[in-house]
């Protein structure tokens, strides 16, 4: 898996491409999100566009990413969210605990609001 950092009207961006299976990858994610917020970035957008594949392991990790940024006063929306990743999160009830957009300028006013 890839992970690219931009930055767009004050929010961070990571773009996630390829799959998240667990492992190494879920490592990736929760580091760079404790790093963003180290640096005392709250809020950031997930663009999951090019996200090939996720399982139960990656939706812990979206969790324990969205707890972790909660508890430091951030936020977090979810962007362009696959259909089967949608279908994911509906499945699990998961799509209440995340806002999903499909424009990064409709995120971001989210997080800017």
């Amino acid at each position: 898996m890839e992970i690219s950092i931009s930055e767009h009207n004050g929010a961070r961006v990571l773009m996630l491409k390829g799959k998240i299976l667990g492992g190494p990858e879920a490592g990736a994610i929760n580091d760079k999100i404790h790093e963003l917020i180290a640096k005392g970035e709250k809020k950031i957008v997930i663009d999951m566009h090019e996200l090939d594949l996720m399982n139960s392991s990656g939706l812990g990790i979206l969790i324990a990413a969205v707890t972790t940024l909660k508890n430091n006063g951030g936020q977090m929306a979810l962007l362009r969210v696959p259909e089967r990743i949608r279908h994911l999160l509906k499945i699990t009830r998961l799509n209440n605990v995340f806002q999903q957009f499909d424009s990064l300028e409709e995120a971001v006013q989210y997080l800017n609001a």
